[in-house]
């Protein structure tokens, strides 16, 4: 009996990419859950350290859209790690300001981020993590930058 399945010539790249992409989330989920913070959490206040930023911008960086960033706003704030203030330049504005435990929170959160992806990277030979990243880091900027309108809406997975 022959197969019906069509021929393959090469590896599948959207499931590759899909599944190191959840499995690189899972372990970052479990590694940043240790010292109480979700990786949106940690994205947060390591943007809003980089300069004066109100909610929309920084739901921009992030990925995130307004409930949920309301959501991990609110999580920072109860935690005492960052509040929302008035920005210094716009008084209709407001912005995320990172308290001093925030800040230091956001150092460690920074170091397990680097830990887990030096993990992830350990996987392969020295000479081809380089070859790896450019690779990776051309196809973001440039033919993967940006998706396209779609008649059907592609669904984004949701961290758990």
């Amino acid at each position: 009996m022959t197969s019906m399945a069509p021929r393959r010539d090469s590896p599948d790249l959207s499931f590759l990419l899909d599944h190191a992409s959840h499995v690189l989330r899972s372990r970052m989920a479990a590694a940043l859950a240790e010292i109480g913070l979700t990786a949106r959490m940690h994205c947060v206040l390591v943007h809003a350290l980089e300069e004066e930023r109100t909610q929309i911008q920084l739901a921009e960086l992030g990925d995130m859209d307004k409930t949920t960033m309301v959501v991990t706003v609110d999580a920072l704030e109860e935690a005492g790690l960052a509040e929302r203030r008035p920005s210094s330049t716009d008084r209709r504005a407001r912005i995320i300001a990172v308290t001093p435990e925030g800040a230091r929170v956001a150092r460690r959160s920074q170091q397990i981020v680097d830990r887990v992806h030096d993990e992830a990277l350990g996987a392969l030979p020295a000479t081809e993590r380089k070859a790896f990243l450019r690779a990776l880091e051309r196809l973001v900027g440039d033919h993967l930058a940006t998706p396209v309108e779609s008649p059907r809406p592609v669904r984004r997975a949701r961290e758990r």
